[in-house]
């Protein structure tokens, strides 16, 4: 009667894994095909193998954490991914049909693990949520103002070399060196640094959890919050923001000196691809830059901190020297 009580929750478990499965097929069938053929989402491909390392590294702690089924919770979420599920297959939405299915995995922990064990699986469920193509028209609100950021630059930077140039929305407009003509550079969805953005905020999250301080680990709740690697990690990837605007800005820029000096023909083909490429690699490096300068602050003032602490026990028990010198003395007398 133990053993079967044993194998009942993980016999209930693979149950619900394939039933997840059977109903969400179509669904993931074609989120596996926009990563393959949408070079905006590529890195959704990376996405399930970093997430079975994660959990194979983890695989200690999720054995070893509390196990406390919320069935009510969690059947609340069952029911409220399911809805959102038949509501996206309605109105044939993707987006919410793929939410639902993260929605889905988090109820499904909550009902038979818990919250203790859906906090260990944060990050992952997060990095699946990246790796999710949003609405094409909050896709397009993010793209167009990104375009026409990068084409500002482009001609601040090209005036500042003294390059005459006309911009109209998100095209440009220059006379090359030697030629009769005007020609057009136009900054087209693909290179409003949209792509690299999602990327590089994905990496940023990997980035940052696994070089989380080990010492804040053990804390629980609230009180990581209040920790180094908390801020440390928030810091990293909100960084990637403004580290993707920028790189993909001098992107463009470069892009259009180029032009002006050796035609338009350097927006296109190889040009724009190794281009592409050493900007991936750029921004990597700022990003890591990033932690290393947090990791060398925090080194400081950790030594700061620690000074400080030793010249007051130094103080301390120079002057309790002093008070029992002074106490024999007086005994002496």
């Amino acid at each position: 009667m133990d053993s079967l009580t044993l194998l009942a929750k993980p016999m209930r478990a693979a149950i619900a894994a394939a039933a997840i499965l059977f109903v969400y097929f179509t669904v993931l069938a074609k989120l596996a095909r926009d990563w393959w053929t949408d070079e905006n989402y590529s890195h959704g491909l990376l996405i399930p193998v970093i997430i079975a390392y994660i959990l194979w590294e983890e695989r200690r702690r999720l054995i070893e954490v509390e196990r406390r089924p919320n069935v009510v919770l969690g059947g609340i979420g069952v029911v409220l991914a399911l809805l959102a599920l038949w509501a996206g297959v309605t109105g044939a939405e993707l987006f919410v049909q793929r939410i639902s299915f993260v929605l889905l995995l988090a109820s499904v922990v909550i009902y038979f693990w818990g919250l203790q064990l859906l906090r260990l699986l944060l990050i992952p469920l997060l990095l699946l949520l990246l790796a999710i193509p949003i609405p094409a028209i909050i896709f397009n609100q993010i793209a167009f103002p990104l375009q026409l950021f990068a084409s500002r630059c482009a001609v601040w930077a090209m005036e500042l070399f003294g390059i005459p140039v006309l911009r109209e929305g998100n095209v440009i407009e220059l006379l090359p060196r030697g030629a009769l003509v005007t020609q057009k550079l136009e900054v087209v969805e693909a290179c409003s640094g949209i792509r690299s953005l999602m990327t590089l905020v994905t990496l940023a999250v990997v980035f940052a959890y696994f070089t989380y301080p080990k010492e804040n680990g053990a804390l629980k709740g609230l009180a990581r919050l209040r920790t180094y690697g908390f801020w440390r990690s928030l810091i990293i990837v909100v960084s990637a923001l403004p580290i993707a605007i920028i790189t993909n800005a001098a992107r463009v820029s470069g892009t259009g000196i180029l032009s002006y000096h050796y035609g338009t023909d350097v927006a296109e083909g190889f040009f724009h691809s190794f281009s592409g490429w050493v900007t991936y690699v750029v921004a990597l490096t700022l990003l890591f830059a990033v932690g290393w300068v947090l990791d060398k602050a925090s080194g400081l003032m950790h030594l700061r901190s620690a000074r400080g602490r030793g010249k007051e026990v130094s103080g301390s028990s120079v002057q309790r020297w002093s008070v029992e010198s002074e106490s024999i003395g007086g005994r002496e007398r």
